[in-house]
């Protein structure tokens, strides 16, 4: 296993550049269970959870050839097989959404429960109920999910709380259903919309009729087509937080301000500065010395994107007064707080009053441990020390690289195999732009 030490206490100065969204880049490859014909892909992230969705297809019959120029060709012309191996299926929760193209092609699919970050149970319920509806008969037994599909049709789709995977799901299934399928209460999130994107290229009839209404006609036969993956937010958010909490000076080559509009407006209230050099360009740094709290609470698109409120959580630790972070999103996405602890944060938990939480939060309640809180209170600032740090999930592992970059003394990083589900080369990119950082083999 491989781990990551960090010399901590430097600013970041320079300029990088943000790699392909990792949740439309899974979803391209998934597109190759719907065509025979080649898709090319530009802007590929080289993460372990686009090589691990290539896995997940090839027993399909889809080959994925990623070349390090960050371009990747799929073909679906040798397609045959509908069952997904448990023990790859286990690893991503992409493995649940083949289950539509298969079920359009091929009548039939076998898939495991899905795997992915560990940040609740993340059920697919809405998934199934929504296959369902559009004729499929599913059953699950010993881990895998059967289901068996004569015909999907076009159904009207309404989903009870935002659903980003649901959705992508529906589409998926529904470009070759027959007939008409509406998906009300749709998510909203711009990678969804980089998806329908290429899926319209391809040969499909899908619009977004408002925000939350989307509309597929389903059509006999996809072709291929040549598509550019849009940038990853979540990278830009990791990089501007580092430049703004070690004090330091980041352009950042890739950030699209008309979807960062919800952090950069948490960003003004802190104090901090940005500017726009450039279309898609940002410049992100300390204005001054002390830094304002702020309360987030994490939301669906155009809200607080939940996968960035733990690095934010860090930030906030040097932020002068009490912050909170209500997460509304997931129901355990708060495993690096133990971490930050053992860095020297002063950050406690709460449960705020909710009426009706049912209706409130996005996850399943009644999915909750007894006694789970879903908010924390930070106080700030804080002098973070050095520690031996393991990461639980991708986004907690970012963040504890964060917070290692600002500690006194060096730190030590395990279970960096969760980063890089999600950040390609991150030691490198980050080691260019000043920090003192390296990768070594335990």
């Amino acid at each position: 296993m491989e781990k990551i030490i960090i010399n901590g206490g430097r600013k970041l100065h320079g300029i990088t550049h943000v790699s392909g969204a990792k949740n439309v880049a899974m979803k391209v490859i998934l597109a190759g269970l719907l065509t025979d014909k080649p898709i090319y892909i530009k802007n590929t992230p080289l993460i372990s959870s686009i090589r691990g969705t290539a896995d997940i297809v090839k027993p399909l019959g889809v080959k994925v050839d990623i070349k390090s120029d960050h371009t990747m060709i799929i073909k679906g012309d040798k397609m045959g097989g509908f069952s997904v191996p448990l023990e790859l299926g286990g690893l991503y929760r992409t493995a649940t959404m083949v289950l539509g193209p298969l079920l359009a092609r091929y009548g039939k699919a076998e898939v495991p429960n899905p795997g992915g970050c560990r940040l609740g149970k993340r059920p697919i319920d809405r998934h199934i109920q929504a296959l369902e509806q559009m004729g499929a008969k599913i059953r699950y037994n010993d881990g895998f999910f059967y289901a068996e599909a004569s015909t999907l049709k076009g159904s009207k789709i309404k989903f009870s709380h935002n659903s980003h995977t649901g959705t992508e799901t529906v589409m998926l299934a529904a470009v070759l259903a027959r007939g008409e399928t509406v998906i009300e209460n749709a998510a909203c999130e711009p990678e969804i919309d980089n998806l329908i994107s290429l899926l319209n290229k391809m040969g499909a009839k899908i619009k977004r009729k408002s925000p939350r209404l989307i509309v597929i006609r389903g059509v006999k036969q996809l072709g291929g087509a040549e598509f550019e993956i849009m940038p990853d937010r979540n990278e830009v958010v990791t990089f501007a937080i580092a430049a703004v909490a070690t004090g330091g000076d980041i352009i950042i080559d890739g950030a699209q301000k008309v979807y960062l509009k919800s952090f950069l407006t948490k960003l003004d209230e802190t104090g901090n500065r940005w500017e726009e050099i450039r279309k898609d360009v940002i410049r992100f740094y300390r204005q001054k010395t002390k830094l304002s709290s702020c309360d987030v609470v994490t939301k669906f698109h155009p809200g607080f994107m939940t996968d960035w409120q733990a690095p934010w959580a860090l930030l906030m630790t040097q932020a002068t007064g009490i912050s909170t972070i209500h997460e509304t999103v997931y129901e355990d996405r708060f495993g690096y707080v133990p971490e930050l602890l053992k860095m020297g944060a002063n950050i406690s938990f709460f449960d705020p009053k909710i009426k009706n939480p049912g209706e409130y939060y996005n996850f399943n309640w009644s999915d909750r441990r007894e006694g789970k809180q879903h908010a924390i209170r930070i106080q700030g600032p804080a002098t973070l020390h050095n520690a031996v740090l393991e990461v639980t999930d991708l986004r907690a592992g970012a963040t504890l690289v964060l917070g290692a970059l600002l500690a006194h003394g060096q730190s030590i990083v395990h279970g960096i195999e969760h980063i890089d589900r999600g950040y390609e080369k991150i030691e490198e990119r980050l080691r260019n732009i000043g920090a003192d950082i390296k990768r070594i083999n335990n």
